[in-house]
């Protein structure tokens, strides 16, 4: 059976703009879910912000995705829960058509193919790696714009996907503008401190590691 869900409305601007002017590893120091793990970019430098497009495939059956990949919207982030399966659902064809109907990015829980064709696209994409063995069309079951998995974080239809060349982290809507306030505060005060370490100050001293490492050291260690 074939599942089709509603596709949601696209983003707010005011979320891409400011999540576009920020890193995705300074939300990794305030919070550690809505993490996809195990994938990497397939290149570096890169960035993006979306609103996630899911499609849910069942191993070796990708006919939902090519069915998806026609229904992308400008602005849309691709995101491939490929239920555990290693192989490339994520090929030429399928990188084409996501990047000709205007997404900005893809994330795959599985393998891509076709690289050399990917990167002349210039499409964004982070995966479990690369694979000539491929997914076929079958026409057995799948799902769009459902809940997903990819990377033990679940990605629901709408929620705001932000990747760069650190990695990618999953939002809510209803959170991700004050948490891009919050991201942009924090690494606003990162040049003072450059300037204070240039100058003297110890970075061990500012953070605290030092007070904490010092208050549990063991006075037999020290020479």
């Amino acid at each position: 059976m074939f599942v089709r869900g509603r596709a949601t409305e696209p983003l707010d601007p005011k979320i891409v703009e400011a999540l576009s002017k920020v890193q995705t590893s300074t939300l990794g120091h305030l919070r550690d879910y809505g993490f996809p793990t195990g994938l990497t970019p397939i290149r570096r430098p890169l960035k993006f912000v979306g609103p996630a497009f899911t499609v849910r495939l069942p191993h070796l059956d990708s006919t939902a995705l090519h069915v998806a990949a026609d229904e992308l919207r400008p602005g849309d982030v691709l995101v491939i829960d490929q239920c555990g399966d290693s192989r490339s659902c994520f090929g030429g064809m399928v990188s084409f058509t996501a990047a000709t109907r205007g997404a900005v990015g893809a994330v795959v829980s599985g393998s891509i193919n076709d690289v050399d064709e990917i990167l002349e696209l210039g499409l964004p994409v982070f995966s479990a790696g690369v694979s000539a063995l491929t997914t076929r069309i079958l026409g057995v079951e799948g799902a769009i714009n459902v809940p997903v998995t990819v990377g033990g974080a679940v990605v629901n239809p709408g929620d705001v996907v932000f990747g760069d060349s650190d990695g990618v982290a999953v939002l809510g809507r209803e959170e991700a503008l004050e948490i891009a306030e919050t991201l942009r505060d924090k690494e606003s005060a990162e040049p003072e401190l450059r300037r204070k370490i240039s100058g003297g100050t110890r970075l061990a001293e500012w953070s605290g590691a030092l007070a904490a490492f010092e208050a549990k050291l063991d006075p037999t260690s020290v020479r």
